[in-house]
This record gives structure tokens, C-alpha cells and sequence, in this order.
């Protein structure tokens, strides 16, 4: 595929993911300025829309209210300014799905290169024109946090699904060069990048998956209190579905504080709050609907999902061991099983730091200003964990695997001590018939003059019976 098509198609790509997602949230505002008022202003829909755009791209906003809203509401000055950046992280994840999609298609092209740098620099240009054209007094975001931030993400994303593609299909380039030199490392050596990567990526879905479990649970278990709390906001339909949308866009945010439940840190929902399988300790929370799924005690039994995340290692080490095995000639040697369940469980610590720092911040003045998990505690949390887990099944030696006990061969004749490998017995071409005597019989190599005590005794009775033969009568 020629370079111009891919950049083509990246920069498509980019457009596209920058103007569905835009759209998204344009839908449903543009419903509730029809439906919503009477007498809506349109002029604030588009810079609306825009900011949560720029939010959910991890984008922080910050939020200045006038005074007249100030005095209408009864909120004091002192919480009339705050910063914005607990992130939607629908949007992030929509444009992270198609930037990794973009670059795995530019890597199939053989020209990835070219395709992650032009999408990301449409995509950076699209968030400058955003940037520009949605200004407004009460949400303005700094011109380069506004473009820097959704293009790193588009960027990385991008980079991520463009070298995984090459590294597994090949790019002709610089990373067929790195290819071929791991390949170039001894025994099991070659294997264990890759390998490390694929279990760190198991053990983060599984993560991730065991953290929508648990929203889930939580939202059953306590679906009274959330519709309790829709009762006390006395929202008509309109409201009603317009924060349901808004609760749905935190959706994956929310996802992620289930992983840092069951992983143990838990997470705040405010300065001096804590929310863990060990205990909850909240002060006032915010009205919104979906934190009423938050427990506001705990039993202690609950600390038995700390053996979730180990089970979870244990999965990411099967999955490594398997194909560790099935790529193996021989023996296992330990080093490189060492070094994956190590890899395994760094890679999947920081990734889930990665992901508790894209799913904390900000959420309002005063204590709500953190929010979320903490990165540092569990991505130590994670790594020990899976590092438990990987270690059983990596380390632990394989079914069959213990050596039988050694069988002691008869030593040679002494006769035969000192021959040369030449002379071993061969059968010679012409000698077919094995099981024949006589003329027929097989004669071996290098051993004519050896005779074992039977057969001289089997030749003399022979002779002897020759002798004692009569004369035959013609």
C-alpha cells in the first residue's frame, strides 16, 4: 500500500474518531435544548459539548461560576473556582479503540511510521480547532493542555496497536531488525518479550474484568439507594435520562475504582475517605445516583477477593507457561521462567497505575478535589499479587516433568573393551537370511575370530559327529 493512501486513511481515522465522539454528545444536548427550556441559548451547546469532549480526553477544565449562579444556588465564593478533571473515560476509550485500529492497519501496510504521525497530528489539529472555536467563560481549558493531551492519547494508542502489529506480522524495518536480534538470543531467551507482554495484557483484562464484576454487584445489591437518590434530585424524564447518559459515560472510570476494590486499595471519594474490602470510611458524598452503590460497610469476609487477583496471576502464568512449553525442545531452564514471572507482574503494576491515574482527580472544590484510585498503591498492590500468582505456575515444575531414576547398562565384555566404533558388528549385504545356517548364515565384520565357549562346543560336537558317520553305499 503506497505511503500517501496510509496517511489518507490514517488521517480518515482520526477524523473520524474525533467527530463521532463529538457527536455523541452532541445528540443528546441538542435533545435537551429542544425539549429541555423554552427559551434555550444555542450559543452555549457547542462550547458545552466541546468541554465534555475535551474532559473525557483527559483534558482538565477549569471551572469558574459566576456570581449570579453563585447567588442563586447559595454557594460560597469559596468553592466558585475548582478544577475539573475526573475523566469520562468512554470518550478516552473510544478514541484509544480507534488510534490503536489506525496504527495496526498503517503497521500491515508496512508503513507505520507514516501513519501514526499523521493521525496523530490530524487529530492534534482537530483538538486545536475544538480548543479555538469552544470558548466560554465558565469551562476554559489552557490552549496546549487542550491539544497536547487527546493527541498524546491518540498518539500512544496509535504507537501501542502499530507495534504490536509489526512485532507480530513483521514491518520490513526497524523492528523486523529488533525481531531478528531477540531471535538471536539463546535457548527460551527469544520468547520472553513477547511472552511478557501477552501475560501482563491477560492479567490486565482479567483485572479489568473481575472490576466490571463488581460494579455490577454493587449497582444490584444497592439498586434502591440509586433510585432513591433519582427520587431526592426531583429530575423530570428529560433530567433523568440526561444524567443517566452523563452516569454511562463514567461508566469505564467507575469500572476501574471496581478493579482498585478487589485488588485491595480501594479508592476515595473525597480528601480523607476510604473505600476497600477492609473497611468504608465516606463523609458526606455527592448526590449523584450511581455513588450510592458505594457500601457503606464491609464484612470481613470480603477480604477474600484479595484471592481474585491472585488467581488472576496464576491465568497470565498458564497462559505464559503453555505457550512457553509448546516453543521449548527441551527442558525448561529456570532463568527465563524467573525473569516472565517478574516481567509479568511490573508490567501489569504499572499498567494498573496506569489506569488508576486516568481514572482519578478532580471532581469539585474543597475535599472532592481527590477522587479515584491511587496510583501508587495499586500498582503495588497488582504487582505482588500477580506476582504470586504467575510465580505458582511458572516456577512449579510441570506434571511428568521430575526425571525417572537412572538405568545402569551392563558393561561390555572384556573382550570387546578398547574396539574401535568401525569394528561393530555389521551385517553384511549378501547374508539376507538372519534366521539361516550354514552358507546362509550372517557373518559380522571384525569379529570372525571370536568364538564364544557354546559355539566351539556346538563345532566339536559337529565334528565329531562327521567322524562317527558311516561311509555312504553307492
Amino acid at each position: 500500500m503506497h505511503r500517501v493512501l496510509v496517511a489518507l486513511l490514517s488521517a480518515f481515522d482520526a477524523v473520524i474518531a474525533a467527530a463521532a465522539a463529538i457527536a455523541a454528545v452532541l445528540a443528546p444536548l441538542t435533545l435537551l435544548w429542544v425539549f429541555g427550556s423554552e427559551h434555550a441559548d444555542w450559543s452555549w451547546l457547542w462550547p458545552t459539548a466541546a468541554s465534555v469532549w475535551q474532559l473525557g480526553n483527559l483534558v482538565p477544565l477549569p471551572v469558574a461560576l459566576p456570581d449570579l449562579y453563585l447567588a442563586r444556588t447559595g454557594i460560597e465564593s469559596d468553592a466558585a473556582a475548582f478544577t475539573l478533571s475526573l475523566a469520562p473515560l468512554a470518550f478516552a476509550s473510544f478514541t484509544a479503540i480507534f488510534a490503536a485500529r489506525s496504527g495496526a492497519r498503517a503497521a500491515g501496510a508496512a508503513a507505520w511510521a507514516t501513519g501514526t504521525a499523521t493521525g496523530t497530528g490530524i487529530f492534534a489539529a482537530l483538538a486545536a480547532v475544538v480548543a479555538l472555536t469552544s470558548r466560554n467563560p465558565v469551562a476554559h481549558p489552557a490552549l496546549w493542555q487542550a491539544v497536547l493531551a487527546p493527541a498524546a492519547l491518540y498518539g500512544a494508542f496509535a504507537l501501542v496497536g502499530a507495534l504490536t502489529k509489526a512485532w507480530r506480522d513483521g514491518d520490513d524495518g526497524v523492528v523486523d531488525r529488533l525481531h531478528e536480534w531477540v531471535d538471536g538470543w539463546r535457548g527460551d531467551w527469544p520468547a520472553v518479550p513477547g511472552l511478557a507482554v501477552r501475560g501482563a495484557a491477560v492479567a490486565l483484562a482479567a483485572l479489568v474484568g473481575l472490576g466490571a464484576l463488581a460494579t455490577a454487584v454493587a449497582v444490584f445489591a444497592r439498586v434502591g439507594s440509586l433510585v432513591a437518590l433519582y427520587e431526592a434530585g426531583h429530575v423530570d424524564v428529560v433530567g433523568a435520562t440526561v444524567v443517566t447518559l452523563g452516569q454511562l459515560m463514567y461508566l469505564p472510570t467507575l469500572v476501574v475504582w471496581g478493579m482498585s476494590w478487589i485488588a485491595g486499595p480501594g479508592f476515595a471519594l473525597g480528601t480523607g475517605t476510604a473505600v476497600s474490602p477492609a473497611g468504608t470510611q465516606l463523609g458526606v458524598v455527592p448526590g449523584i445516583p450511581i455513588l450510592g452503590a458505594v457500601p457503606e460497610s464491609v464484612s470481613s469476609w470480603l477480604l477474600l477477593v484479595l484471592v481474585l487477583p491472585v488467581g488472576v496471576g496464576a491465568l497470565a502464568g498458564w497462559v505464559v507457561r503453555s505457550r512457553l512449553v509448546a516453543g521449548s525442545a527441551g527442558a525448561e531452564p529456570v532463568g527465563p521462567r524467573v525473569v516472565l514471572a517478574v516481567a509479568v507482574s511490573a508490567l501489569a503494576g504499572a499498567g494498573a497505575a496506569l489506569l488508576a491515574a486516568v481514572a482519578s482527580g478532580s471532581l469539585g472544590p474543597g475535599r472532592l478535589a481527590s477522587v479515584g484510585p491511587a496510583p501508587g498503591p495499586l500498582a503495588f498492590a497488582v504487582g505482588v499479587e500477580v506476582m504470586v500468582g504467575a510465580a505458582i505456575l511458572l516456577l512449579a515444575p510441570r506434571r511428568g516433568e521430575a526425571s525417572a531414576p537412572p538405568v545402569s547398562l551392563p558393561a561390555p565384555p572384556a573382550s570387546f573393551a578398547g574396539a574401535p566404533v568401525s569394528l561393530l558388528p555389521s551385517m553384511s549385504e549378501d547374508r539376507a537370511d538372519v534366521g539361516g545356517s550354514g552358507a546362509n548364515a550372517p557373518t559380522f565384520a571384525g569379529f570372525s575370530d571370536i568364538r564364544t565357549p557354546a559355539a566351539a562346543d556346538d563345532g566339536e560336537v559337529a565334528e565329531g559327529a562327521e567322524r562317527d558317520r558311516p561311509p555312504s553305499v553307492d
